[in-house]
């Protein structure tokens, strides 16, 4: 009898035995469907072996194996292991969870995922001119075959319904056809047709990287790409792309956030215009994340580029991986399975014996001390392409008076730029119109009663905003505590920022871009060429815009509310802070013109400000290093987090206390700190608490866990909810 070991998106560690005597080595990693309690659930197998632990008579039959799709690879399956291990999170829900949601469910595939369309000598023949001037879609369409040849399903996917229906019109007309099967290699999708991309000459600096990182392609081989804004970064990614893709190979490239893909996107795209190129984030349907997803598991893309769940996509011929922007938060999962991307793309890295390139302005501290100890390589791209980085310079608000919480120097600065037809940007972290709404009779403040946190006025549709669990309310007529109508917006916000200099210059086209003025699918690609084609002359953003994105005209970077991270109590915030500043001052003079940033602040004096207007990371870092040697911080030791939460504090308190004295009998080498609050205390209703633990040693702080994971499973409580954060970004 075959019995194979199924994981589910459940929350329980164990693998669940099934009788299946048809399946064989090569099921292992196969969609199946099984009953799972009163119903059928779609599991994956990750074992099979002779016999089980249960009892055989109580051992159900798989319902069937789901043969639609290729399994996971055993490449695949390792990687979830040891992600499943090390983040001690239950192996089937991470194998779940990183399916498409798509082959989460028990039905029928698309085969059109692996279909493309090629031009035919009919279509060839067909000179784009020769069209007319009004047929824009169909002169567009025709274009893009007559310069690819090929173009996968995926591709005409992310067209528009316009340009569909004259795909259909080309294929009735036979100036294209239809096609199964996979572009695996230029040859085969170029069809001898496609004019090779023209590239840019490379600096001395870029074709030095360039070359220390094609040094050795066929073994692992991290190495850190330090290169400040403007450097061109990019290009040196393009360029051991080429080499690695000349190999037959695939490409893994990993961005922070979804605003920083589709102008990456159109960049390789446009490099690489023979090879299916495809994208994996959340801003993805259903369906456009299923055939992406099956195009990098198939072979037939060649590059995938997404971001945190990308590092998960399966593909047989992977060569290398890029993580761009390394160091940002995001690539931690905050929820859940809580993962990082750029270490578990280091792990993969390493397994699959591929070269992995990380790539930042200002590296994380972790990576940073990887490279001081050598087990990162080092290649420096320390100057601009074709001008100098921005003038920094810091505005005293101590004693100035602000206009609208703008200093008049910041004002001029911005009406010299506006003179001189150049775009000019104003970054605050903060959406909303302002963070507090107070009543100054009594001092009552607009406050979230499900979280520690105060409710954001939003004045556009005039209501209260919780951005930690989006409640919202209506703005009161009268103080709710004691009647007074007078109600005041304290502090600022991108909306407010934008409705005062709007009111200071008039004539000024401005546009404001976070969360909340790009949340439609399309508003940020938009939102871009309407900068690109300079039809706004400033702009108000929170850290959408502070990364990866190049504005030739944009000459000015206003910093607010810079000191809010100053001296704040987690010891990752100036590492924070100087990152962020760092990436939104890169946004200047990336054009013939200057750039000038200024920052707000009422400590012009701080060091931190002072090594970024000497642009020194290396000094800022090292001195960083030292400070966390001395404290015993990351990267010197290793940290976990256990966090809880329950109706009161003081039973997620109670839990932690007890979870706390089961931990002092196995924790050799581990430090176990008492339970404390959490930073942000109530949440979505809930209080939460967490307990810190740490060690010098990884290894230790593994083995403790999982012992200790163990005995926290066993200490059931309806009332209360846990979860383990290993490595966490904030305490």
């Amino acid at each position: 009898m075959k019995i194979v070991r199924v994981g589910f998106d459940v929350p329980v560690d164990t693998l669940f035995d099934y009788r299946c005597d048809d399946a064989g080595a090569a099921e292992i990693g196969a969609r199946v469907l099984a009953p799972l309690g009163p119903r059928n659930a779609v599991g994956v197998i990750l074992d099979i072996a002779d016999s089980s632990a249960v009892n055989l008579a109580r051992i159900k039959p798989v319902t069937r194996i789901l043969r639609e799709t290729n399994g996971l690879s055993a490449e695949d399956i390792q990687l979830m292991r040891f992600a499943a291990g090390y983040y001690h999170y239950p192996l089937g829900a991470v194998v779940m969870n990183t399916l498409p949601a798509g082959l989460r469910r028990a039905r029928a595939t698309p085969v059109k995922s692996l279909q493309h369309y090629a031009l035919t000598a009919r279509g060839a023949a067909l000179a784009v001119d020769s069209l007319p001037q009004r047929a824009r879609a169909k002169r567009r369409m025709l274009a893009l075959f007559q310069a690819r040849a090929v173009v996968p399903y995926s591709v005409i996917a992310e067209c528009t319904r316009t340009e569909k229906i004259v795909l259909k019109q080309l294929l009735i007309d036979r100036y294209v056809e239809c096609c199964e099967g996979l572009l695996t290699s230029p040859s085969a999708t170029d069809g001898g047709t496609a004019a090779a991309p023209v590239c840019p000459e490379l600096t001395l600096d870029q074709a030095t990287a360039v070359q220390a990182l094609c040094a050795d392609l066929s073994a692992f081989k991290p190495q850190l790409l330090l290169g400040i804004t403007g450097s061109g970064k990019t290009e040196v990614y393009l360029r051991v792309m080429a080499e690695v893709l000349r190999r037959d190979r695939q490409v893994l490239l990993l961005v922070p956030e979804i605003a920083l893909t589709p102008q990456l996107e159109a960049t390789v795209r446009g490099r690489f215009p023979h090879l299916a190129v495809v994208t994996l984030h959340s801003g993805l349907n259903e369906g456009e994340r299923l055939r992406h997803w099956l195009d990098a598991q198939s072979g037939a893309a060649r590059i995938v580029l997404g971001t945190r769940l990308a590092v998960f996509a399966p593909m047989p011929h992977l060569g290398l991986i890029v993580v761009d922007e390394e160091h940002d938060a995001s690539f931690k999962q905050s929820e859940g399975f809580r993962y990082s991307a750029r270490d578990l793309a280091v792990v993969r890295a390493r397994q699959r014996g591929v070269p992995i390139v990380l790539g930042s302005a200002t590296p994380s501290l972790e990576t940073w001390h990887n490279v001081a100890t050598e087990r990162y390589a080092l290649a420096r791209l320390p100057h601009r392409i074709n001008n100098t980085p921005p003038q920094i310079h810091c505005i005293n608000t101590r004693d100035a008076r602000l206009q609208d919480g703008l200093a008049p120097s910041l004002l001029e600065a911005i009406g010299r730029r506006l003179a001189a037809r150049e775009q000019a940007l104003i970054f605050i972290n903060r959406r909303g119109y302002a963070p507090v709404l107070m009543c100054h009779e009594c001092g009552w403040l607009s406050a979230c009663h499900r979280c520690s946190a105060r409710l954001v006025l939003h004045l556009q549709d005039r209501r209260l905003h919780c951005h930690h669990c989006g409640y919202q309310a209506q703005v009161p007529l009268a103080c709710p505590a004691c009647g007074n109508a007078d109600l005041s917006p304290v502090g600022q916000g991108t909306q407010r920022v934008e409705t005062a200099l709007a009111a200071h210059f008039p004539a000024a086209r401005v546009l404001r871009i976070d969360r909340d003025s790009t949340r439609t699918k399309g508003a940020w690609q938009g939102m871009r060429a309407r900068i690109e084609a300079r039809e706004v002359d400033i702009l108000v953003g929170t850290q959408i815009l502070a990364k990866g994105h190049d504005f030739p005209n944009l000459s000015l970077v206003g910093v607010l509310n810079a000191d809010s991270l100053l001296y704040s109590t987690d010891f990752r915030a100036p590492e924070r802070l100087y990152a962020m500043l760092t990436q939104v001052s890169g946004r200047a003079g990336r054009g013939s013109v200057a750039g000038e940033v200024l920052i707000q602040t009422e400590f012009p004096d701080h060091p931190l400000y002072g090594a970024l207007r000497d642009q020194n990371f290396a000094h800022f870092a090292d001195t960083l290093l030292k400070e966390r040697r001395a404290a015993g911080f990351p990267p010197y030791h290793y940290q976990a987090l256990l966090r809880a939460e329950a109706s009161t504090l003081e039973a997620a308190i109670q839990w932690l206390t007890g979870a706390s004295e089961q931990a002092q009998n196995i924790a050799d080498g581990v430090t176990v700190y008492d339970p404390v609050p959490a930073s942000m205390m109530r949440l979505a209703g809930r209080e939460r608490a967490q307990l810190l633990v740490q060690s010098a040693s990884r290894n230790r702080l593994q083995r403790f866990l999982s012992q200790w994971r163990a005995m926290l499973a066993d200490k059931r409580s309806s009332a209360v909810r846990w979860s383990l954060d290993i490595d966490p970004l904030e305490l």
